[in-house]
């Protein structure tokens, strides 16, 4: 059976003329740092122009495509393959946006995700920290594998970043206990938040030390 490709085509907003020329200079200066990360990955791993292709493993691809227009415009660019979750990780700057698609090798599944994935000590689950203004986003979420896909444990709101007075970072401590750290964006020497999230027997995830 031959191979076949299925393309991921975002809303791209044609008709407002020709390419940036941000978004050509962007693109200019990206993809040969995208290709010199997929260099140990070629066999799966290629770029044709505006359109990223990856490899899933019963042979067919997934298409990326970038979108050079307006404020529709973003593009696709390979980081790594997470052998863990079996996901490849794309990093997908926009014009008004930025966030990560993991695409599942098996399936060729997509999620979007606003952080890059930290895995556990048992590798059971992965956080991702989203933490800007402009987007609004400010969360910790809790993920796991599930069914060949990926599913969501919990979702804690961080809302300091959505007023832009902390930028969050998170890291486990063992895989029923999270640490979160804040610091200040105003330069100040005061000190910023600190908390954790824990596991509860009840498999619930609860904050600790706001």
């Amino acid at each position: 059976m031959a191979a076949t490709a299925s393309a991921q085509v975002d809303a791209c907003d044609a008709n407002t003329g020709p390419p940036s020329a941000d978004f050509e200079h962007y693109a200019a200066q990206q993809w040969p740092l995208e290709a010199e990360r997929a260099k140990g990955n070629r066999q799966n791993v290629s770029r044709l122009a505006n359109r990223l292709r990856l490899a899933l493993e019963k042979g067919d691809t997934v298409e990326l495509a970038d979108c050079p227009r307006g404020d529709t415009a973003h593009v696709y660019l390979y980081e790594h393959f997470d052998e863990i979750g079996r996901f490849y990780v794309v990093r997908r700057p926009a014009f008004r946006d930025f966030s990560y698609t993991l695409v599942m090798r098996a399936s060729g599944k997509q999620y979007t995700v606003y952080g890059t994935p930290i895995w556990s000590q048992d590798k059971a689950r992965f956080l991702t920290v989203a933490c800007s203004w402009l987007p609004p986003r400010g969360a910790l979420t809790v993920h796991a594998p599930a069914s060949g896909g990926i599913a969501t444990d919990a979702e804690i709101p961080l809302p300091t970043c959505l007023d832009e007075t902390e930028s969050c970072s998170a890291r486990w401590d063992n895989p029923s206990w999270i640490a979160v750290t804040c610091t200040r964006t105003d330069g100040s020497s005061r000190r910023g938040s600190e908390f954790v999230v824990l596991k509860g027997s009840d498999g619930v995830w609860k904050t600790f030390g706001r």
